[in-house]
């Protein structure tokens, strides 16, 4: 087992490497997360070894953690169907799981531009009243001998998890309500920011608790202002990571640094609760509010909400004179 951060030392340097008992022993300065999930598990293992065994070290309290990886991409599952059922009700108005939520796993592409690490202050994008936060786990995708990476089966998409972070897919409800509407969303209600950490477990520490279909009973929680809000077990998806994994290669491909969200579990979120209690009870998140998660064999993300962006982004389309001409014809 092998335990990878990037982290920003005193002296303003960012660096990658392992942390043990308390250090964080850095690669060479060269060296990266991405270049690991190059080598593949095995290699990283190895690696591992030998860079704690070199001896440098810094203090982990002595350094920042950053996001541990600069993803490639990201793919958010919706794979919990206890917070689909809940969350439809706040941000559609329509209460259960559509029919088409059991067929095939369903995900959208974040911005891996925007990505976080366990202590960064998480600004309110501007026009959003209703900043919302969702606890998922997620699989980074590391390399494997022999796969590139395209139309998996599920065995070989399991040999392609490196390992697994926390993942805080932060939401602004109310644009995301507002754009869902045109039924292509969701954009600026989710790309302004999202949480990885506080680093990267690799994927054989937990090799022994899968169960017969592949599902890590990990308990995650999550907290705001030292209130807890939600809990739930890893093991309640409706996947298993691999098959997560294998559909989001069919037809096209997984590589390397990729990162592939759970999707929030079971009252892993506001907008949840929100849709059960017919009311915004609890209330959105405010300037000053403090978010935790923590999931079992993982460990613990924290991140503190900053100000609101004040600002108008909303930009009306112009009318069409094509477009004006045919509706006055069929009016």
């Amino acid at each position: 087992m092998a335990i990878i951060a990037r982290w920003m030392q005193v002296n303003g340097k960012e660096r990658s490497g392992f942390v043990a008992n308390g250090r964080c022993y850095p690669l060479a300065a060269s060296e990266s997360v991405q270049n690991l999930c190059d080598m593949g598990l095995a290699a990283t293992l190895e690696r591992a070894e030998q860079t704690i065994a070199e001896g440098e070290w810094v203090s982990l309290d002595q350094v920042q953690l950053l996001a541990p990886i600069k993803p490639p991409t990201i793919r958010d599952f919706v794979a919990f169907e206890e917070h689909v059922e809940g969350v439809r009700i706040s941000v559609d108005g329509v209460a259960g799981v559509v029919p088409q939520w059991h067929e095939a796993p369903t995900f959208y592409f974040g911005n891996p531009h925007t990505v976080r690490g366990t202590g960064a202050s998480i600004p309110i994008p501007a026009g959003c009243q209703e900043l919302d936060f969702e606890l998922e786990v997620a699989a980074v995708i590391g390399s494997v001998p022999g796969s590139n990476g395209e139309n998996l089966d599920a065995a070989t998409a399991h040999q392609h998890i490196f390992g697994y972070t926390i993942f805080n897919d932060w939401s602004a409800r109310d644009l995301q309500r507002r754009e869902m509407k045109v039924s292509l969303g969701p954009c600026k209600g989710k790309d302004f920011a999202s949480t990885l950490g506080p680093w990267i477990v690799t994927a054989d520490e937990f090799e022994h608790l899968h169960d017969e279909q592949g599902f890590l009973a990990l308990q995650m929680q999550v907290s705001v202002n030292k209130q807890q809000i939600g809990m739930d077990l890893l093991s309640h998806m409706g996947w298993p990571f691999a098959e997560l994994v294998a559909y989001a290669s069919a037809d096209s491909v997984v590589r390397p640094g990729d990162v592939l969200g759970s999707g929030t579990c079971g009252s892993g979120c506001l907008a949840e609760l929100w849709g059960r209690n017919g009311t915004q009870s609890p209330p959105p998140l405010q300037p000053a509010d403090t978010v935790v998660m923590s999931v079992e064999g993982i460990g613990t993300i924290s991140n503190t909400v900053g100000a609101r962006r004040e600002a108008i982004t909303r930009v009306p389309s112009s009318p069409r004179p094509r477009l004006e001409a045919a509706r006055r014809a069929q009016g």
